[in-house]
């Protein structure tokens, strides 16, 4: 099996629960290897994604890609949207038999322009096998991962959060007017990562939706939520759709979606664009996820946003900085 991506920053999330497999981690030509040592029964390849024949030559033998390649954030730049087409490309011209593109999200992309690359990547696939089936794929869709309800503080020991429209720890919430009804898929990173490992060793034929379903809550149940754990009543502040989808975004705060794949410059630039497109896709039904993975894989048992998110902020409020990290 090979992981594929654009920059590591931390251990892919799952790629613990892979280790009795034998995989790579493919990297760009002008990235260094991760820090510290490999884990065991892990191989490291320095590659490139502007030249198939080169990224083939790395994936010979290799059953299973999974990629975490990441597209440009500001959609005026295009130097990464060719990346998973190569490795696609490559994947097929050296015989992978799986392949899971970039997801690991959500299960449409309306208004969400930082993943246009995603949707493009989907249109490729579909393409390739149009006339018959050349490669084996997956788009595995765990909604939000709920870890992000405890930031700043970290959930998981692979996952880089970064602020979102519903803050626990500050009390603070950005909406959409009249849409508390709209669906959440929450899953968290540690049942994905467990999903994950287990479709990669599944023996039958993988989905071309992977729908991983943790629990559905509406933005409404998450707030309350957040209320009952924080024990105090959040601000909620109620924004127009008209007005996001006219760009006006009048809100007395912004997420800061601190993320090392981001430039800093572009956070700033684009951070009101990114919560419009983010409140007016949830409000589109980006976030609610199928259950395909939830059916293949029945005797699995999810954790519950309640529960985990209980347990997290107990101990966060003992004055812990980091919880459920064991991976």
């Amino acid at each position: 099996m090979a992981i594929a991506d654009a920059m590591i920053v931390d251990p892919v999330p799952g790629s613990e629960q892979l280790l009795h497999q034998r995989f790579h981690l493919a990297q760009p030509v002008d990235e260094d290897a991760p820090a510290g040592e490999l884990s065991p029964g892990v191989q490291w390849a320095k590659t490139t994604y502007d030249d198939v024949d080169q990224l083939a030559e790395t994936l010979k033998g290799v059953h299973t890609v999974l990629s975490f390649v990441t597209g440009p954030t500001d959609p005026t730049k295009t130097e990464q949207k060719s990346a998973q087409k190569v490795l696609i490309d490559a994947s097929i011209k050296a015989g992978v038999k799986r392949f899971a593109p970039s997801e690991w999200a959500a299960a449409k992309f309306d208004h969400m322009f930082w993943y246009d690359f995603k949707d493009e990547t989907r249109t490729y696939l579909a393409e390739v096998n149009r006339e018959k089936k050349v490669i084996e794929y997956c788009l595995f869709q765990p909604g939000l991962f709920t870890n992000y309800l405890t930031y700043p503080f970290n959930s998981s020991k692979h996952v880089h959060l970064f602020e979102t429209p519903i803050n626990y720890h500050r009390r603070r919430a950005l909406i959409t007017e009249g849409r508390e009804d709209a669906i959440f898929t929450l899953t968290t990173a540690q049942d994905f990562a467990k999903v994950v490992a287990l479709a990669v060793e599944y023996e039958g034929e993988w989905p071309v939706i992977g729908g991983i379903k943790g629990a559905t809550m509406t933005v409404g149940q998450i707030i309350a939520l957040g209320e009952k754990l924080r024990g105090e009543t959040f601000e909620v502040t109620r924004l127009k759709a008209e007005d996001l989808k006219a760009g006006v975004v009048e809100a007395p705060w912004l997420p800061w979606v601190d993320h090392p794949s981001i430039p800093e410059e572009t956070i700033q630039a684009f951070s009101g664009a990114m919560l419009s497109g983010f409140l007016l896709g949830i409000s589109a039904g980006n976030f609610e996820i199928s259950d395909e993975w939830n059916r293949l894989l029945p005797d699995f048992r999810f954790t519950q946003p309640e529960d985990f998110l209980t347990t997290a902020w107990a101990a966060i409020d003992d004055g812990a900085k980091s919880v459920h990290t064991d991976y």
